[in-house]
């Protein structure tokens, strides 16, 4: 039975709630350059992740979550724009951006077990799914 893998679960539907928010800013704001950009920004983080499982290499592997800790940074950049321009609710934006801080507390902690652990026996689903 394989591990449930958090931050990949959590990026994912992070991701979803995303897809939904360009949906609303779309149709219901007429807004299409932060939505285009923060939508791009918040599905790189799993994808990323993901092809971190994937990895080739060590290196790879913590590439990958680096560049996923990237988009995370830039997604909560535009979910604090959509608020102070208020295109979203406060309420609704600080729901977003706490989990898109939940998943780079996950990111952190991944990336720094990848780097201390210097033994090429532990897997990169196995970091993942330790990162709890």
């Amino acid at each position: 039975m394989e591990k449930e893998n958090v931050l990949l679960e959590k990026s994912l539907k992070f991701a979803a709630r995303i897809v939904q928010l360009h949906k609303y800013l779309i149709k219901e704001k007429q807004e299409g350059i932060i939505s285009k950009q923060i939508i791009r920004s918040a599905t790189s983080i799993g994808a990323n992740a993901n092809e971190a499982v994937y990895g080739i290499s060590k290196a790879d592997f913590i590439a990958k979550l680096q560049i996923s800790l990237k988009e995370t940074a830039e997604t909560e950049y535009w979910l604090r724009l959509l608020i102070l321009s208020e295109y979203i609710e406060e309420t609704e934006g600080k729901s977003l951006i706490s989990d898109c801080l939940e998943i780079k507390r996950l990111l952190v902690a991944t990336l720094n077990t990848a780097k201390k652990n210097n033994s090429n026996k532990v897997s990169s689903k196995e970091y993942i799914c330790s990162a709890k």
